[in-house]
């Protein structure tokens, strides 16, 4: 599979940049803090900036690598950091069986995760962002597909991901770091779907 790493990516609102370190203090007071925003999330509010800091320095060693995605979401009016988006390797979570037939997943289930501060909710700010990195993965890779996935309790996000033409697939269920287990609906969006797209959506 071709891949294409992290790069800048620019929308009319938003600048999707790589992570670094001295962005802790605002991902860490804007997001990661907060346990309204980490509620479905695999990970727990992280303690105070230094464990910000320390998982964005663990972050940026491995932006070297090209099969690594995670971008920064900033505001261009502000330069505020307010979340993040990714695309990552995901694992099936019922391994009895395929959770996704169908699709050809022998390079991996590529899906997009993303959590933005909720001072930035229910302003278009994730669909703008999902939008722009779906067409830079498509763009940029010659991956035919694209994986993504909600809590059943968080229909709110799957509206966005309908938005960006994802589309319902089945359900599962995904676990927290902890082991707590989270129900969740999972959609794929095919590179043909994609091209089908009106421009406005891409």
């Amino acid at each position: 599979m071709r891949h294409a790493g992290t790069q800048e990516i620019e929308t009319p609102r938003l600048l999707l940049r790589r992570l670094m370190p001295s962005d802790a203090p605002m991902m860490y007071a804007n997001w990661a803090n907060d346990p309204e925003v980490t509620r479905w999330l695999r990970w727990t509010p992280h303690k105070d900036v230094a464990e910000t800091q320390e998982l964005l320095s663990a972050w940026a060693l491995l932006y070297p690598n090209e099969d690594y995605y995670q971008w920064a979401i900033v505001e261009k009016a502000t330069g505020q950091v307010f979340g993040s988006i990714s695309i990552f390797t995901s694992s099936s979570v019922e391994p009895e069986r395929d959770p996704w037939p169908g699709f050809d997943h022998s390079n991996g289930v590529w899906e997009v995760g993303y959590c933005i501060g909720r001072a930035w909710w229910g302003k278009g700010c994730t669909t703008e962002a999902l939008n722009a990195l779906v067409e830079y993965w498509f763009k940029n890779t010659d991956s035919n597909w694209l994986a993504c996935s909600h809590a059943v309790e968080n229909p709110a996000s799957g509206k966005v991901m309908m938005k960006a033409g994802f589309v319902y697939d089945h359900e599962a269920v995904y676990h927290k770091f902890d082991g707590t287990a989270i129900p969740c609906k999972c959609y794929a969006l095919t590179r043909e779907r994609y091209k089908e797209q009106p421009l406005r959506q891409r």
